[in-house]
């Protein structure tokens, strides 16, 4: 018998192989150009998400399920008559692994040239594809929420850091800014070494004011209410956090033309953690989408609009995660010559889900409509010392139709998460800091019952902070002329 999924393997291998000389011919008269569009390649973006969606097909039913991932002609067609359901996957392949496989479709099409929104109509495209020919089961609502616009999110956040790798290496980035944007974002590392010239032009940063602290520690927790529901949790923990703001306000002659002009991007795991998934504690992306700057007298800058964002919650005991948009505020104020007050205000709604982590098989959650206010502030006082504090939270509304046993049952559930942290400069970028988080939830469901469970953390950290140490933007001309 013929073996399907390795015909489609060989036909991708052929298909990329007999793809990329003729990308190079195209290559000899045509460069990429970010300002013109010049050299971009709507061709090139859709094979390469087709290829890169009959790739992971491939592997799937070869590695993991081929009753899953075995489609065929007839499985295909009944797709494309079924209406989208919520699925019964777990929660981190709904949550983490379809925005993630949605930002190698985005970053696929973004490094071929196309902008954002053509980007986000090729994540489309690989959504499309992988819900109606990648799985035999009926396509899934939640999925196309989270790779679409989920993976828009996390894909052009990628897509940003890896070229400002690449940018800091001048005209001819060295292998490991190569492979690091590589690891960034898959796509782009793809292109630039498949079709050679043609890509290697870099996304232009237009020099944003950046506020980047890679942070490793030891956390311990003071304090667990979990109804009984997880016994196994873990006191003592080591913890790496890497946090990015890019496009601070405030920057003379910076503008907020493009999507994701200004975004923060936040990644906290769990070294010693059991699982994959149970490594990851915190995701957060968030994104102007459409916005612009203002200023306040002599002493304030500001930007505001619409925000998108893409959050991953996991203290532990509970989860919950969200696709959302939000119309909100970030901005600076110089309280002094050397006290600066950052801040951002936000007040959104996403789609996205919640639930216990006490199930083995991740299948105690379930979906609903999530609004969510957020308020953050962080007092810089020179390059001395930084203190933070942020509060944010979830309702989740109408959860119902999830992975757990009694998916037809209704409520709601509120969930909040606060944190205050002081961090010191010791030498350099070298820095200390304390840092406290507070995680609740409280959930009412019909049928289920109340349940509250809370998890109280305490990290010390050591903190390498980048050139422009706690990320103070200056723009009065008598500070700037000082320096």
């Amino acid at each position: 018998m013929i073996d399907r999924s390795r015909i489609i393997a060989v036909a991708i291998v052929v298909f990329v192989t007999l793809l990329a000389p003729a990308a190079g011919t195209a290559g000899e008269r045509y460069v990429l150009d970010w300002d013109s569009g010049t050299g971009k390649s709507y061709v090139i973006a859709a094979a390469e998400i087709v290829g890169f969606a009959g790739a992971l097909n491939a592997f799937d039913r070869l590695v993991i399920d081929e009753d899953t991932y075995g489609t065929d002609g007839n499985s295909i067609w009944k797709n494309l008559h079924t209406a989208p359901e919520f699925d019964k996957d777990p929660f981190s392949v709904n949550q983490i692994g379809h925005p993630y496989q949605g930002s190698i479709s985005y970053g696929l099409a973004r490094s071929a040239g196309l902008s954002y929104l053509e980007s986000l109509a090729g994540t489309l495209l690989g959504s499309f594809l992988w819900e109606t020919a990648g799985e035999t089961t009926a396509p899934s609502l939640n999925d196309y929420v989270t790779t679409t616009l989920g993976g828009s999110f996390v894909g052009e956040a990628m897509f940003r850091m890896a070229s400002l790798l690449l940018e800091g290496g001048g005209e001819t980035p060295s292998i490991w800014r190569e492979l690091g944007a590589a690891v960034l974002s898959p796509g782009m590392g793809f292109n630039r070494l498949v079709f050679g010239d043609r890509f290697k032009p870099v996304f232009p940063s237009r020099d944003p004011a950046v506020f980047i602290r890679l942070r490793v520690g030891a956390t311990l927790t003071t304090s667990v209410t979990n109804a009984n529901l997880s016994p196994d949790v873990r006191e003592q923990e080591g913890s790496l956090d890497f946090y990015m703001t890019y496009g601070l306000p405030g920057k003379p002659g910076y503008n907020y033309k493009r999507p994701f002009d200004f975004f923060l991007f936040e990644f906290t795991a769990v070294p010693n953690a059991t699982t994959a998934a149970d490594a990851i504690e915190n995701i957060t992306i968030r994104g102007l989408l459409l916005g612009t700057k203002y200023e306040v007298g002599d002493d304030y800058r500001g930007l505001w609009g619409l925000f998108g964002g893409y959050e991953y919650v996991a203290p532990q005991v509970f989860r919950v995660a969200t696709t959302n948009f939000a119309l909100g505020t970030v901005g600076q104020w110089w309280l002094t010559r050397t006290v600066a007050l950052q801040g951002t205000a936000l007040l959104g709604v996403g789609f996205g889900a919640a639930g216990t982590a006490g199930d083995k098989e991740e299948r105690e959650f379930r979906y609903g409509v999530i609004p969510e206010p957020l308020l953050g502030l962080r007092l810089i006082i020179s390059d001395i010392a930084m203190l933070e504090a942020q509060g944010r939270q979830y309702w989740v509304v109408g959860v119902g139709n999830g992975a757990s046993p009694n998916a037809d049952l209704f409520g709601h559930e509120l969930i909040q998460r606060a944190n205050v942290g002081l961090t010191v400069r010791v030498y350099g970028p070298h820095a200390l800091s304390l840092n406290y988080v507070v995680s609740s939830r409280d959930a009412r469901i019909t049928g289920v019952g109340d349940r509250h469970q809370s998890v109280e953390t305490l990290t010390l950290s050591y903190n390498f902070l980048g050139h422009t140490r706690f990320g103070a933007v200056e723009w009065r001309p008598s500070e700037m002329a000082r320096r």
